[in-house]
């Protein structure tokens, strides 16, 4: 399916998955404990949201070998992980700054619902 480049997404726009995808934009990939202390959220939650991400084709892990101890996961945006995550601020950009007086529930629809 092809979205519209400004296009809401409900996938990301679930708070938790909001936050997991605007973190990882600020970075080429984050580790797992340091997303979860960031975002004050518990292994198993982010463990979650980030399956659903990655079934979306949104996130990609990687498991990283380290020098001593257990192996880290990795998370990082891909690039349609990326585009998703833009045309989705784009479009919470464009519902915040509309002028409430000149919108109406029709125009409304029609922002969020770009595909």
């Amino acid at each position: 399916m092809t979205r519209h480049p400004d296009a809401f997404d409900e996938l990301i726009h679930s708070p938790i998955r909001l936050r997991i995808c605007a973190a990882l934009a600020t970075a080429t990939a984050l580790e797992f404990t340091a997303i979860e202390s960031a975002l004050g959220i518990s292994t198993s939650t982010l463990s979650k949201q980030l399956k659903v991400l990655g079934e979306a084709g949104y996130v990609t892990l990687d498991k990283r070998k380290q020098p001593f101890g257990r192996p880290r996961t990795w998370a990082s945006l891909t690039l349609q992980g990326r585009h998703a995550f833009d045309a989705h601020a784009s479009a919470l950009r464009r519902l915040i700054d509309a002028d409430p007086a000149t919108r109406n529930c029709q125009d409304l629809w029609i922002m969020i619902s770009r595909k």
